[in-house]
């Protein structure tokens, strides 16, 4: 069993040796992966786990996959998409450029679902879409645009609940279990390491995308990001939040008005 002053040390670890602060993260969610990993890399002991942590590069990249990496599908929560496709995009598509950010992107699958919505109205020629994360091998994934084929049955009824009229399979080629997508959708992204906690903000955005990822940290880190986003959203532009995620109570709550009940705000002030 791990104690929680044996995660406290393994974060201050990480934050003295390779300047990863994870001191903000929410610690059950923290514990939870940390002992999985634990268990699932058959350390006999937390000693030993984290002398592998502090000593080896190699593994702390792991360590950082594991414990960060969110789990993603394409056009998940269909009505959301239904709801950026018909209340979103098309308030968009009467702006000259449209810049997107998907904050923690994870590997991907949101980001391509937004690049077809963006092609579907006619607007991906005129869009960029930014896709971050603190994880660079997450974003390996999402610069090869490739998915398991197994998984495009699902994302194709999603697409079709979400208000897609075409055939998903004409979005990509299929080729020994994997569904590689069109280069006419990878095109438009624009792949960043960025980390949350620490990175400032580096564009104005018109919609921001940020689901499912707030929920692992604590109420002062969330506080933080939230003005990071609020810095880089311009005036009128959209931010998008997990199913669990709220604005209420946060420090920016008074300048944005939700929109619906798909967690999608708008900047008022």
């Amino acid at each position: 069993m791990i104690e929680d002053e044996e995660v406290e040390i393994l974060l201050t670890d990480l934050l003295d040796i390779y300047g990863y602060d994870f001191t903000s993260y929410s610690r059950a969610s923290l514990k939870r992966r940390i002992v999985r990993l634990v268990s699932i890399d058959k350390f006999p002991s937390f000693a030993e786990f984290r002398y592998k942590v502090r000593t080896d590069e190699n593994y702390l990249k792991r360590f950082v996959e594991e414990i960060t990496v969110n789990v993603t599908e394409m056009f998940r929560d269909p009505t959301f998409y239904k709801s950026l496709r018909e209340d979103i995009l098309p308030v968009l598509g009467t702006k000259p450029f449209i810049r997107v950010w998907h904050a923690g992107c994870s590997t991907g699958e949101e980001v391509f679902s937004m690049a077809i919505l963006l092609k579907e109205a006619g607007l991906l020629r005129k869009s960029l879409l930014y896709a971050t994360d603190l994880n660079p091998s997450v974003l390996e994934k999402v610069r090869k645009g490739i998915f398991p084929m197994h998984q495009m049955k699902q994302y194709s009824e999603s697409y079709i609940e979400s208000g897609g009229l075409k055939d998903f399979s004409e979005y990509y080629t299929a080729n020994y279990g994997q569904a590689k997508f069109d280069k006419e959708l990878s095109e438009k992204i624009i792949i960043s390491t960025h980390n949350l906690v620490s990175d400032s903000s580096f564009n104005e955005f018109d919609l921001i995308l940020c689901r499912n990822v707030l929920i692992y940290f604590d109420k002062d880190l969330q506080d933080r990001v939230l003005k990071l986003f609020d810095a880089s959203l311009g005036t009128l532009g959209y931010l998008a939040l997990g199913t669990k995620e709220t604005l209420k109570f946060s420090v920016i709550q008074n300048k944005y008005k939700q929109l619906n009940r798909e967690k999608i705000w708008k900047k008022v002030m």
